[in-house]
């Protein structure tokens, strides 16, 4: 039976709307609310939601959108008041990380590349979570909001070069032209900021008055950088990134951040669904065991090494230790590196379903910590919702 994709949102913001009423109620975290939905009407639990390719393409889109607009909130310019610390502290807890990701990967028995893809994907933190959590004014305003966003940046820009390294390495048979994107990546961005900083940022000046003008320019030069990273060898994801980025320099850029969020919060829906939805159930069986201690990993281990780095830099010890707690879970990146690595057959359907088995159990534990005891613009606590 063909099932179409107006059937499919329809079912995902029905269902949402219904599960979101009950999350309040309970004073649950929205997003584990959606992660729930997916699984129960995905194509592996009643089926509702049948056809995986179609999700899978929903899914992408709202990665293209969602990572865009959190290019958008990483300007480069606010890594240089605090480069040295954000390098070293980012730098550290990658290392460290990935470390105990192939300890914890070499104990299940994992191939050698197996470990060391496991071992990266455990490097990063989710910028979705962290940023979609954090309050507006934190995010903008505050200490705090300056050292995730200088982390999360470093930490999105290994994920990518990672995912080049990983795409790369699949090209069995192109000969030393498959590390060309690697090369074309720092010139791709170059001439992106060079475009953005002398045509897009003239017209959003001209027409800054028309917001429909600015909202249909934003969303195009996101989906021509997307399109034409491909083209170059890169990825969708890349390029909407990098988009986000050059976009972020002009003095508008939060206004136009702030225009888009419902179109943000519109895609966040469809993929924290889609990820519940997308998931194999039935590869539970063989993966419970790493993927929870991954899982257990990151949400008990990373906090006390953000803590410990942070304050090792003198930054206030609640500070350090709120860091920590938003920073706890695994990244989207690491749902991304463990497709690209299975699609480019480097590791098996298993160390991809670990990968992001844990990465899912640990977006839902963080999610509900951060909801219940940290201040979100989401939270079920009155007393804790702020934007």
């Amino acid at each position: 039976m063909t099932q179409s994709l107006l059937f499919s949102i329809f079912l995902i913001f029905s269902g949402g709307a219904f599960v979101a009423t009950l999350a309040l109620y309970a004073r649950q975290a929205l997003v584990v609310a959606y992660v729930a939905l997916g699984a129960l009407i995905g194509p592996f639990g009643i089926g509702w939601i049948h056809d995986v390719t179609l999700v899978s393409e929903i899914s992408q889109v709202g990665i293209i959108f969602l990572l865009f607009l959190l290019g958008m909130n990483l300007e480069p310019a606010d890594l240089m008041p605090m480069f040295r610390e954000a390098l070293r502290v980012t730098g550290l807890s990658s290392l460290a990380f990935v470390l105990a990701g192939c300890a914890i990967a070499w104990a299940f028995g994992f191939t050698p590349i197996e470990i060391a893809v496991i071992g990266v994907a455990m490097g990063f933190s989710s910028t979705i979570i962290a940023l979609k959590l954090l309050p507006t004014s934190a995010l903008h305003h505050q200490r705090m909001g300056e050292i995730i966003v200088s982390i999360l940046l470093l930490q999105d820009i290994l994920a990518i070069i990672t995912l080049l390294v990983l795409r790369a390495s699949g090209k069995v048979d192109a000969g030393p032209e498959a590390a060309l994107p690697l090369l074309a990546l720092p010139i791709f961005a170059w001439a992106a900021w060079w475009f953005a900083r002398h045509v897009i940022h003239r017209l959003i000046a001209q027409f800054d008055s028309i917001q429909e003008y600015l909202f249909l320019l934003t969303i195009g030069w996101c989906l021509f950088l997307a399109e034409l990273a491909t083209l170059i060898g890169l990825s969708h994801e890349i390029g909407a990134f990098i988009a986000g980025v050059a976009l972020a320099t002009s003095p508008v850029a939060r206004f136009l951040s702030e225009s888009l969020k419902p179109l943000r919060d519109f895609f966040l829906i469809i993929f924290f669904v889609t990820l519940g939805a997308a998931f194999d159930m039935s590869l539970l069986g063989q993966v419970w065991a790493p993927a929870l201690c991954l899982a257990a990993f990151s949400i008990m281990v990373k906090p006390k090494v953000f803590n410990w780095l942070l304050s090792y830099e003198h930054e206030r010890r609640s500070t350090a230790l709120e860091i920590g707690q938003r920073m706890a879970q695994i990244s989207e990146f690491s749902l991304l590196i463990a497709l690209v690595a299975a699609e480019a057959l480097l590791i098996s359907e298993r160390a991809s379903a670990t990968i992001q088995a844990a990465s899912i159990l640990s977006f839902v534990i963080s999610s509900y910590w951060i909801v219940k005891y940290l201040p979100t613009p989401i939270s079920p606590n009155p007393a804790l919702r702020r934007d």
